[in-house]
């Protein structure tokens, strides 16, 4: 048998096996809930892909950013663009080590928090996405207890992207996907700052 043949007999063994899971398979009837995590970067960046696979098929799509601040980024402007079909909210007041405030940043959080669950709730959203929300309840802004009664109360429509490191392992039982980043090198950790069209 042939390198050819034989790998193109391989292959008709996964196509079949792939078939059968997708044929068992059921489309779901209600939105999904995804968490991006881990120490890696990404998680933020695999949350926009996502929103633009979402604007591609012209779905309605909400953002509610925790911690990130007011300052310029490459992702928020092109997403202005989309104005009518994105709503976006960026409600936190940059890293949790500058502002150095346990009362204010709560109250930050919870605001943004009340913002998400009139999101979720609406049913006008096919797309939320809470970024850098793990990091609000990491610092215990919020509660896992809120944070999954909100979930919970969703509208069916809607499905939810929630992002930041060490994301609550409850949260991540109620998920119906989990990616973890892994941070195998990092330009900061040679010293080089963060980048323009890279980073942010």
């Amino acid at each position: 048998m042939t390198d050819a043949t034989s790998h193109a007999e391989k292959m008709k063994v996964q196509q079949a096996a792939h078939r059968k899971r997708v044929k068992a398979a059921s489309t779901p009837d209600r939105g999904l809930v995804l968490v991006y995590t881990g120490e890696g970067k990404g998680k933020s960046s695999s949350a926009f892909g996502v929103i633009v696979r979402a604007l591609g098929w012209g779905q309605r799509v909400g953002v509610v950013q925790f911690i990130k601040g007011t300052w310029k980024t490459g992702e928020r402007q092109f997403f202005a663009n989309f104005e009518g079909r994105i709503d976006w909210h960026t409600m936190g007041e940059g890293f949790t080590w500058d502002t150095q405030d346990l009362e204010r940043d709560t109250a930050t959080a919870q605001a943004a928090f009340r913002k998400a669950r009139e999101m979720l709730e609406s049913g006008g959203y096919d797309l939320v996405v809470l970024d850098e929300i793990n990091i609000a309840l990491r610092y215990d802004y919020l509660s896992e207890e809120a944070v999954l009664e909100g979930l919970e109360a969703r509208s069916p429509r809607t499905s939810v992207i929630l992002t930041g490191r060490d994301a609550k392992p409850a949260l991540c039982e109620y998920a119906d996907l989990v990616s973890e980043m892994h941070a195998i090198k990092h330009p900061f950790d040679a010293g080089i700052k963060a980048v323009r069209g890279i980073d942010f």
